[in-house]
């Protein structure tokens, strides 16, 4: 497996990213401990969840994917062979939100209580909060990386602009900084990252692993009509805003690379992601086992510079 550094931290790590939000979600317990075996046996060792994955279920409170992966690496006993990833700041009920220095240290807890761990590889603002000092928040990340309980720290949802004040911020103080953003960013939805955002990172040699990075779905190309919304719950929520005239000629595009590679079309979608040279791993999950040699697949396949032009068009 092909690995990358993440920002300027000295985390080394795997050119994709496996997504935690279905675990305890749409995959239950003992299917979920079954996946992350075949993903840490394919060389995916690199793990993103947050604390409120899956609170929007019903019957659901938050913590649900970090419960489950706890409980796997205690059972496996490999927590050393992981680099865990997990996030802060998202609504989790009961006044249980933002960046505030006090929450953040008390969600910490609930977080290495939940992963059954005593540290946390890369945590991350899950969401800017404009009514917490940037400096507040980085210096309540200073005393989680002082004490051992945090190795690096990462944003996402950010903008540009903020992110920047933030890595300003890190510079004049000598506070930790965000050594990665986690933007939404996939051939279906370029607009978010491309532009002020990716050169922030560009700039400040920003790690970037992408969520969405197969447009919940549409870019594996199993939705080609309304007729297919229903295939699973994120394709209900999602996939609509894709299936326009874009979205076909982006499909078509990737049928055209298929046929020339041989590839599944989620593994050129994940492909292009990694092509892009300030990209170090796009995010991916997977429901079933054999779903993730697709993710594997991508992780070996190259694209040419005409394939990913192609595809730079189809969705321009």
């Amino acid at each position: 497996m092909k690995h990358r550094q993440l920002g300027r931290s000295g985390l080394s790590v795997p050119i994709l990213c496996f997504g935690c939000n279905v675990l305890g979600w749409t995959v239950d317990e003992a299917a979920s401990f079954r996946l992350l075996d075949k993903v840490l046996d394919s060389g995916l060792n690199f793990l993103d969840t947050a604390d409120v994955y899956s609170r929007w279920a019903p019957g659901h409170s938050g913590g649900e994917s970090e419960t489950i992966i706890g409980r796997w690496m205690t059972a496996r006993g490999n927590r050393d062979r992981i680099i865990l990833a997990t996030k802060v700041g998202w609504d989790m009920g009961d006044g249980k939100i933002g960046l505030k220095a006090d929450y953040i240290a008390r969600a910490v807890e609930d977080s290495l209580r939940r992963l059954q761990t005593d540290h946390i590889d890369l945590y991350q603002s899950h969401r800017d909060d404009p009514n917490t000092p940037q400096e507040e928040t980085l210096a309540a990340y200073d005393k989680l990386i002082k004490s051992g309980k945090v190795r690096v720290i990462g944003a996402s949802n950010f903008s540009a602009e903020r992110l920047q004040s933030a890595l300003d911020i890190s510079n004049k103080t000598g506070l930790p900084r965000y050594e990665s953003l986690q933007p939404e960013y996939n051939l279906a939805k370029r607009s978010v990252y491309e532009g002020a955002l990716q050169r922030v990172c560009e700039a400040n040699e920003v790690g970037v692993i992408t969520f969405f990075s197969l447009a919940a779905g549409f870019l594996t190309g199993k939705y080609r009509s309304e007729a297919d919304f229903g295939k699973s719950p994120r394709g209900q929520r999602a996939i609509p805003e894709y299936m326009n005239a874009r979205g076909l000629r982006i499909l078509a595009a990737l049928d055209e690379v298929a046929r020339e590679t041989g590839a599944e079309l989620a593994a050129i979608a994940l492909a292009w992601l990694m092509a892009k040279p300030s990209v170090t791993a796009p995010i991916a999950s997977a429901t079933k086992p054999e779903h993730v040699d697709t993710l594997v697949a991508a992780t070996r396949l190259e694209l040419s510079r005409d394939q990913v032009a192609q595809l730079d068009a189809a969705s321009a």
